[in-house]
């Protein structure tokens, strides 16, 4: 009998193989004092094993083939940075001073301390960039423990091999990509993790979060992996591995189609040009961007411009950064979200404040920023001064009410003001906007919409904040549900808003780069879209292959469904028309 484990698909894509189990969990450490004469030698063994780790992902950085897709190999220039930034190199040291402790514990306390920070912000996916802080610090870890960093533990081939581990670093996913391996499959991570990005961005079928995976497989038993449907099969009869390996042919078919979308432009077939735009984090990001024919920049988060830094970043720095982004988007439009940083993550090591309960409803984002103008201004002016370079728009995160929105304008017209003052070239017109993340927003919308120039709907704190669930939470994340009724009429609310006051509205969350919505947020009347770079070929291809016409009726239909299973039923028949 077929025996079905359900997790989180993370990629459409399927495989047929053979199970190869990964036993490899985070290295035991134990903490022991070290004598005060031996203490230097301890640091020198801590920088030693940092230089290892450095050594390893560069070599591995050069084993990765050089058709593999820019926003990949950024994963291990990621990596090399961290490996240099003081949190890993002077921290664990000045522990090891304090504590007499050896390089070990040292590191994991370090770590620890990290990824506390990172589990109390409130942004979905900021939270997942706490497993880089995990994967490095383990390779770093595995070097002074002298265990083996390399996935592949030498007793065979894995070529056509599916892959189970409790999770995969990105470093680990390449590698052993480049081993040839069909799928993977992890007991743990999430729809945002790096793990599940690479999947996506490697075309490598994967099913993430199947909890105890390893207690039901044996290694060599032959799988199917579902990365669509998030399913993994096990003794499977020949009706059903026929029927899947069909569908691996049609996938084959399909993508090859999908490689020949980069010069094609995003318009339905009854002639709707519909806006394809990417989601970046660094001036790095770009590449892929364009790599992927992107029609611009819909969102540039600056955040990280601000972590992991003893000092927050000047002006000058931020218009550098920003400035090298605009610049490389030539006349493409670039949308640059002001500071989403909140007070359970200070930007830096001087501005202290209590840690709240629930982070998520605290002091963050544009609140934060109305509170410390200082840290405002400064970005304010850098934006505006970039903006005379190009297609720059700025948007404000987590706007609730309209006395922010509000204030913000005033600060953006006090900020043109001291730049026409100091003779500084930018935009006199550069729109402004706002994140429509919060429901009271959604139902505030048409307000909103009377003052700014643009909304953007970020769906991901959206649905969160709407059904009061934590998507990375294992244990309520299956209630993360982007057809939720209340969700689709808030989506709706909001696109209306901007078509009766004449702006446009976008979407920049994880649903705008899902192929089974698209044509549903088309039917709903959505015209701008802003996701993954690597989302962007299935999703025009949707695009290019839909009626809008035929669209806006069942779309309309589906939100007045009570039901999931109503939606499903309605949502399958829009995708099959």
């Amino acid at each position: 009998m077929t025996l079905a484990l359900s997790g989180i698909g993370v990629s459409r894509d399927i495989a047929i193989g053979k199970a190869h189990i990964l036993e490899r969990g985070q290295p035991e450490v134990t903490e022991y004092s070290v004598p005060r004469r031996q203490i230097n030698d301890e640091i020198l063994r801590l920088n030693q094993a940092l230089d290892g780790a450095r050594e390893q992902l560069k070599q591995i950085r050069t084993r990765i083939p050089a058709s593999t897709p820019t926003d990949i190999t950024a994963f291990i220039d990621t990596y090399l940075l961290m490996l240099e930034d003081s949190a890993l190199t002077s921290a664990p040291a000045d522990i090891i001073r304090t504590r007499r402790c050896n390089a070990e514990w040292a590191l994991k306390l370090q770590r620890d301390a990290m990824v506390d920070v990172f589990d109390k912000m409130d942004d979905a996916y900021l939270r997942t960039r706490k497993d880089d802080v995990i994967h490095v610090v383990s390779r770093v870890l595995r070097i002074l423990l002298n265990q083996d960093t390399n996935p592949h533990d030498g007793s065979a081939s894995l070529k056509d091999a599916i892959i189970i581990a409790d999770d995969l670093t990105p470093a680990d996913t390449v590698l052993l990509q480049h081993q040839g391996i069909a799928a993977f499959v992890t007991e743990y991570g999430g729809p945002l993790s790096h793990t599940a990005i690479m999947a996506r961005s490697l075309r490598i079928p994967a099913v993430v979060g199947v909890h105890h995976a390893r207690g039901y497989i044996r290694n060599d038993e032959q799988i199917i992996v579902d990365g669509r449907e998030g399913v993994l099969l096990l003794d499977a009869d020949d009706a059903l591995l026929k029927h899947y390996r069909r569908r691996q042919r049609a996938e084959k078919q399909y993508e090859a189609g999908l490689r020949r979308l980069k010069e094609t432009p995003a318009i339905t077939a009854d002639g709707h040009a519909i806006a394809l735009q990417a989601n970046i984090e660094l001036p790095e990001d770009v590449k892929p961007v364009k790599e992927a024919g992107a029609g611009g920049i819909g969102l540039y988060r600056t955040e990280f411009l601000f972590m992991n830094r003893p000092t927050t970043p000047d002006e000058e720095e931020q218009f550098e950064n920003y400035l090298r982004v605009v610049k490389a988007m030539k006349d493409q439009p670039v949308t640059i979200r002001t500071l989403d940083l909140g007070a359970d993550k200070p930007a830096n090591d001087t501005r202290s404040g209590p840690l709240f309960t629930n982070p998520a409803l605290g002091l963050r984002a544009v609140r934060l920023c109305l509170k410390d103008p200082a840290l405002f201004r400064p970005q304010l002016r850098a934006i505006l001064r970039a903006s005379a370079e190009g297609h720059v728009r700025l948007m404000v995160p987590m706007l609730s009410n309209m006395q922010e929105v509000m204030q913000v304008l005033h600060l953006v017209n006090e900020t043109k003001k001291s730049l026409r003052k100091d003779k500084l070239p930018f935009d006199e017109n550069i729109p402004v906007g706002g994140m429509i993340e919060v429901p009271a927003a959604a139902i505030s919308a048409n307000l909103f919409a009377q003052h700014l120039d643009f909304l953007s709907l970020g769906t991901n704190d959206l649905i969160q904040y709407t059904l009061a669930i934590d998507r990375i939470d294992d244990e309520v994340n299956y209630l993360y549900d982007p057809l939720h009724p209340a969700v689709l009429r808030l989506i709706y609310v909001t696109l209306n808003a901007g078509r009766r006051a004449g702006i446009p509205v976008s979407m920049c969350g994880e649903m705008a780069g899902d192929c089974r919505y698209t044509r549903l947020l088309l039917g709903l009347g959505l015209r701008e879209f802003s996701m993954q770079p690597s989302g962007l070929p299935e999703v025009k291809s949707v695009i290019n292959h839909s009626h809008i016409s035929e669209l806006v009726r069942p779309a309309r239909k589906i939100l007045q469904c009570a039901h999931a299973d109503q939606v499903l039923t309605l949502l399958q028949q829009i995708n099959e028309t």
